[in-house]
């Protein structure tokens, strides 16, 4: 992405270690603010609380887009992208519905369209980390032991995984991510996926298949 905002530059910068000024005594800690009041915030033009939203989801936004494109640059650009996009259309956001399922959406639709134009250039790669493969007991236990065979045959696996989820198409790939790692529900997928939940059932029930298919001598 070669054009970047500045506003979306600077939230999406670590925070900085300048002290904060000491809180008014206070007999009762401030609330946390909603999303609604955030965005509304936001709409009303002011920039300091979409900072929050961005602090708020980040995290989460980046490991979606990680799970979808196994590459840390490209989950960084899009994360960017992303958040100067709602930036961007927050005034089109209506206040009754969630910011994270309106989030969601705009970073899976980049995501998708980013994954099908660099579809040849772009073969998703797992050799810097691998669906929290690594964080596993096995794999732990492997390290531990020493059991070259045993990391070998880990590595081989790893790579199948990565093999298996890059034959998913876009939206089976996306269900998996969504469903088996990030541990939403039906519900929250199809709002985020704009289809019934029905759709993500039956998405779901063929990348699983397909997976077991593809990973049949592992399992």
């Amino acid at each position: 992405m070669t054009h970047r905002t500045a506003a979306v530059t600077d939230k999406l910068a670590p925070a900085s270690n300048e002290p904060a000024a000491a809180a008014p005594t206070s007999t009762s800690e401030p609330k946390t603010p909603s999303d609604r009041v955030l965005v509304e915030r936001t709409q009303a033009g002011d920039p300091t609380a979409f900072d929050e939203l961005v602090r708020r989801y980040q995290p989460r936004l980046l490991g979606m887009l990680y799970s979808m494109t196994s590459n840390q640059t490209d989950a960084w650009d899009l994360a960017m992208e992303t958040f100067e996009k709602a930036y961007k259309s927050i005034h089109t956001f209506r206040l009754d519905a969630e910011f994270f399922t309106w989030l969601y959406r705009i970073g899976f639709n980049l995501t998708v369209n980013f994954l099908r134009r660099n579809k040849h250039r772009h073969n998703l790669s797992m050799d810097d980390a691998d669906l929290d493969l690594q964080n596993r007991s096995e794999f732990i236990d492997a390290r531990a032991s020493g059991d070259a065979e045993r990391q070998a045959r880990l590595q081989e696996l790893k790579k199948k995984l990565n093999e298996s989820m890059a034959k998913l198409s876009e939206p089976h790939r996306a269900v998996v991510t969504f469903f088996d790692i990030h541990g939403m529900s039906h519900a929250e997928i199809g709002r985020i996926m704009n289809c019934k939940e029905e759709t993500v059932r039956s998405r779901l029930f063929y990348a699983h298949k397909q997976l077991q298919k593809y990973l049949k001598s592992y399992l």
